[in-house]
């Protein structure tokens, strides 16, 4: 059968070129669509057609505005540029010869392996090569695999991430259904498993499916519980007041204050903050400024501990003064206090660059909006546009319901001023 290439196919001189390959392997697709026009004579425009992203999307990545993060628009420029899959961490594409002539059934967790380094041997979850005993070594294999897939939920949202967290989830639930084990390493099993039922239901969560995330936090509570992880069991609560917030604020301050009533000091500092963080968002979605206030000093009163140079626990490891910044920020926004939001806001954005666009644009709207609360609108609309150009092709649904409550608030309020309508149109 013949294939037709699209009009957009790069020729594989081109496709030869050391900064071409360094552009895809770093996945700066700016740079590739400058280099497909200045080497191959291919347009804009005929990229954008091809690859379903807007011109003006295109011309700003050729410009060096923004980064492309969702599998989807990944996927698409490659098979639109005709780039192999293997030069942008993506599995043979369906248009590429297969020497072997057996179909092409890999696992999707290596979509975005390029993007955080992942061993594109990592193990099939699905294939039967469980061993019948499972030891304290495949354990900890188990976990360190855990922590490495992690590292996806910096660069992707939870719309390309929560079937490979979900299938990791289920694959430890088999383990402990069909293998046999000591009692500690069933004990460290089952804490495995409240890890990734916390990050599988984050992902859903992340993807706008909170039912199904609601779920994962129940029964991570559970596994924590019987595995004496109480450090895991208390987080998996903290997610759930975090997740039940918006529709009741009482409810979700009461499970958060419970999360933190067994913190000791022999628990890890970045726990701790973590907890204690998530409490303060509670008290502030609830209204209560100072609970709040107390709330974020224990979290910084954790990080400054004598012991914060202990190891940490990977789940909570990414805690730090940059996100208690940020967690600090949103804090004071939903109290509608802009003096004390925007500096930890512009502070804590200030530490992420555009590779994190999920994370940067939907904090970038906690800003937008404590300028709205401020009565700087010109500031506002600014911060809100940079923020809908990040969230451009994310697979998440954080960003965009942020960015659509921040514009109905500057339009409820600020329609006649230019800025703000030509922000509601682009909107639209």
């Amino acid at each position: 059968m013949t294939v037709i290439k699209p009009p957009t196919a790069l020729p594989a001189a081109v496709l030869k070129l050391p900064e071409l390959r360094e552009a895809l392997g770093q996945h700066d697709f700016g740079a590739v669509f400058r280099l497909a026009r200045q080497e191959a004579g291919i347009s804009y425009s005929k990229i954008a057609a091809e690859c379903g992203i807007k011109p003006e999307r295109v011309g700003a990545l050729a410009r060096g505005q923004g980064r492309v993060e969702s599998y989807a628009k990944i996927a698409a420029i490659a098979d639109a540029l005709r780039i192999p899959g293997h030069l942008v961490g993506l599995t043979p594409r369906p248009w590429e010869n297969n020497v072997s002539g057996a179909p092409i059934e890999r696992r999707r967790v290596l979509q975005a392996a390029g993007a955080v380094g992942l061993a594109a041997t990592l193990t099939d979850v699905t294939q039967s090569s469980a061993p019948e005993r499972i030891r304290q070594k495949d354990v900890a294999r188990l976990r360190d695999r855990a922590a490495r897939l992690r590292r996806l939920d910096e660069v992707l949202g939870g719309g390309d991430t929560h079937r490979l967290y979900v299938g990791e989830y289920q694959s430890t639930k088999r383990l402990l259904r069909t293998t046999t084990y000591s009692e500690s390493a069933g004990r460290d099993l089952l804490a495995l498993l409240a890890e990734q039922a916390q990050q599988a239901g984050w992902a859903l969560f992340d993807g706008g499916r909170e039912r199904e995330a609601a779920v994962l936090y129940q029964e991570s509570r559970s596994a924590a519980e019987a595995a004496g992880a109480g450090d895991l069991a208390r987080n998996a609560l903290a997610f759930l007041a975090y997740q039940a917030g918006g529709d009741s604020p009482r409810e979700a301050a009461a499970l958060a204050v419970h999360s933190c009533e067994e913190i000791t000091g022999g628990t890890p500092v970045t726990v701790r903050a973590l907890l204690w963080e998530r409490r303060a968002w509670a008290h502030a979605v609830a209204g209560d400024a100072e609970a709040t206030g107390r709330a974020l000093g224990e979290a910084r009163q954790a990080l400054a501990a004598d012991d914060a140079r202990d190891p940490q626990p990977d789940w909570s490891a990414w805690v730090d003064d940059v996100e208690l910044d940020i967690m600090a920020g949103r804090c004071w926004t939903e109290l509608r206090r802009p003096l004390r939001a925007v500096p930890l806001l512009v502070r804590g954005l200030a530490g992420f660059d555009d590779a994190h666009a999920r994370d940067k644009a939907l904090y970038s709207t906690w800003l937008a909006e404590a300028y709205t609360t401020a009565g700087e609108v010109e500031e506002a609309t600014a911060v809100t546009a940079r923020a809908m150009e990040l969230a451009d092709g994310v697979a998440s649904a954080r960003p965009r319901r942020r960015i659509e409550h921040v514009v109905s608030a500057l339009e409820a309020t600020y329609a006649a001023v230019p800025a703000v309508a030509e922000l509601v149109q682009r909107k639209a």
